[in-house]
């Protein structure tokens, strides 16, 4: 059983990783792809991928890999997680998220400090934040119910997938949304529309807790 100083730090520790393989794929796939958004967004989408293998695999065992509010409170809607370490991990996450976001800037030779430019707003783009965040939740307790040592790979697979089929590339993540608003680079999103976005994430995870319950019974 891991302490609860571990479960902070290993939360903390993969979101700023997760945020620095998000911006930092986004700067290098921006400078070497020439124009081509498409290619960009392809090189920035697999290593964001990747990374999440990764992470889930080496922090999962400490705290849960959650790296994501809304993960966070669903587990705490379902009771399998206490609200006030809830509250903790999200902390860790936010701060670990902005922590990431910096380091890719500084990699990079950018300027720390940014805030972002990019519209992303509008019913379209709020409705696939929803469906994503939908998804990934879907994803996580469907693979926790049936196939648990899936977990990381089909959160992997599903996030990489969702980059391209969602119209807003598929942040699915309050913690990534805040700290991309904090990047005027490729992934950035503009800090005026992170509320609705974090909006329909919290609405997508939520419908998600409703709907596990009855997909997946406990068998008796």
């Amino acid at each position: 059983m891991s302490s609860p100083g571990q479960r902070m730090v290993a939360e903390w520790l993969g979101t700023a990783f997760l945020l620095a393989a998000v911006v930092g794929s986004g700067i290098m796939a921006q400078r070497l792809a020439g124009g081509n958004a498409a290619l960009a967004l392809l090189c920035n989408t697999i290593p964001t991928g990747a990374i999440l293998v990764v992470l889930i695999l080496i922090f999962g065992p400490l705290s849960g890999a959650h790296f994501n509010p809304a993960v966070t409170l669903a587990f705490a809607w379902r009771s399998e997680l206490p609200w006030a370490v809830a509250g903790l991990y999200i902390v860790a996450q936010i701060t670990g998220g902005i922590a990431g976001v910096f380091a890719a800037h500084f990699m990079f030779e950018l300027p720390v400090l940014q805030s972002s430019l990019t519209v992303r707003t509008g019913m379209g783009q709020w409705f696939a934040e929803g469906v994503a965040t939908f998804g990934l939740l879907l994803t996580i307790f469907g693979c926790v119910a049936r196939a648990s040592t899936a977990v990381p790979y089909a959160i992997g697979l599903y996030i990489t997938s969702a980059y391209w089929f969602t119209a807003s590339t598929s942040f699915a993540n309050p913690a990534v949304t805040i700290a991309r608003s904090l990047s005027d680079t490729f992934a950035g999103i503009a800090p005026g529309d992170v509320p609705g976005f974090i909006a329909a994430q919290l609405g997508g995870a939520a419908l998600a807790v409703c709907l596990a319950p009855w997909l997946w019974k406990p068998a008796k």
